[in-house]
């Protein structure tokens, strides 16, 4: 079983395993031709073309070649041209191999789950309504957003709820079946206390991560879902008693271990097949005297990055980057006094400064007031862009679309 790839062995509370799909483009037209032209230029247009230009054929495995390295939001652009290039762009084996990058942030308002494109402009990459899920549930939950995958909690007509991960851009899920604990009891799910691992490099699968924690939300045992197999399976925790987890989504799946930020200033990981444990002590710098600050993490260009805004005193914002993981070590990246970000000289009302992502690319980053503005900016030139001012849209979980099925 992979992410979006049916749900042969997934089971549900009581019924049937659930799945479903819709395909994109259907109606789509042949190309008429490998390298097709754009519709409405005249014969004595193609004419002076002929005459300056000459002649280019290019083989068809060649030309999908081309088209499936070039970014899916150029593909979408490339769709316009004509019917010829709509059907030539629409092809699914393009789609799948077109490389992808942040597209925007899935964010909850008043009226429910919406997407804002990173550009700001255009229809949202996917339908923020999940609709293939809400033919089945009644209500859905958003817990988690790894990459390309979602995390939903989604609630039936009989207030049962299933834990179900999705791929919106294939519109592909897959329900989790429930742990069952030695004695035979289901273990029952702590909201926020379970964690969706995705990479799009090895796309065909996916993890999940629950630690069975009691009422005091202490563990010693953590269990782990493989969408290749459709079991749990669980250990005994090597992270040693007293972790207390922040929950999600503070989280990072990154070169197949996953990272999840404790109470006490730490980061605990494990890879994904439960072998390898570690606990590392966040920078120094995020200890305040209003006790032990909680920073955040993040993956920027293959590396595990931890950032912290100091909103009770001079609004410093720190980003580090960790160099190793045996021995802890972290190296300040960069240091900026958010207020400057927003163009104001002091803090106004009860805004609470937040940065709440990073581009997994570039050194771009994204932050937010809490009331009213969100801004980007760019560690590198150290330029700022405002990306909202309608209070609309304050914060987001960022995705990165994947067509692989």
């Amino acid at each position: 079983m992979h992410p979006g790839g049916g749900v042969d062995s997934a089971r549900t509370k009581g019924n049937s395993p659930a799945t479903g799909h819709r395909g994109h483009d259907r109606d789509a037209p042949s190309p008429s031709s490998p390298f097709p032209s754009p519709e409405g230029s005249s014969e004595k247009e193609e004419h002076e073309d002929e005459q300056q230009q000459p002649e280019v054929s290019l083989p068809e495995d060649a030309l999908v070649e081309i088209l499936s390295r070039v970014p899916y939001r150029s593909l979408r652009r490339f769709k316009c041209v004509s019917k010829a290039w709509l059907a030539l762009c629409s092809a699914p084996d393009i789609r799948r191999r077109s490389p992808q990058t942040l597209s925007g942030f899935f964010h909850f308002t008043t009226d429910g789950l919406k997407f804002h494109n990173l550009s700001g402009r255009g229809p949202p990459m996917v339908d923020p309504s999940l609709p293939f899920l809400r033919e089945r549930y009644k209500l859905v939950t958003v817990e988690q957003c790894c990459s390309s995958l979602l995390l939903c909690q989604c609630c039936s007509e009989g207030q049962e709820y299933d834990y179900v991960v999705c791929n919106p851009a294939t519109e592909r899920w897959v329900v989790l079946p429930p742990i069952v604990l030695p004695d035979g009891r289901l273990f029952d799910f702590y909201e926020g206390n379970i964690f969706l691992g995705f990479d799009t490099a090895a796309a065909s699968r996916f993890v999940v991560f629950a630690p069975l924690a009691d009422y005091c939300y202490e563990f010693l045992e953590v269990a782990i879902y493989s969408s290749e197999t459709g079991r749990w399976t669980s250990v005994q925790s090597d992270w040693g008693f007293g972790t207390i987890l922040v929950g999600n989504p503070e989280c990072v799946f990154l070169n197949g271990v996953m990272h999840l930020t404790t109470r006490y200033s730490a980061v605990v990981t494990v890879d994904n097949e439960l072998k390898v444990w570690r606990k590392i002590r966040m920078p120094d710098t995020t200890a305040s005297s209003y006790g032990n600050a909680i920073a955040s993490i993040g993956h920027s260009q293959g590396c595990l990055h931890a950032w912290w805004i100091d909103n009770h005193h001079d609004y410093q914002l720190y980003v580090w980057v960790l160099e190793d993981y045996d021995t802890g070590k972290w190296t300040l990246r960069h240091t900026v006094n958010v207020l400057e970000l927003f163009g104001r000289h002091c803090r106004k009302g009860t805004e609470f400064y937040k940065m709440f992502a990073i581009h997994p690319e570039c050194d771009l980053i994204f932050l937010t007031d809490g009331e009213e503005m969100t801004v980007s900016y760019d560690m590198d030139n150290q330029k700022v862009n405002v990306i909202s001012t309608s209070k609309e849209f304050l914060y987001g979980l960022p995705y990165t679309p994947c067509f692989v099925e």
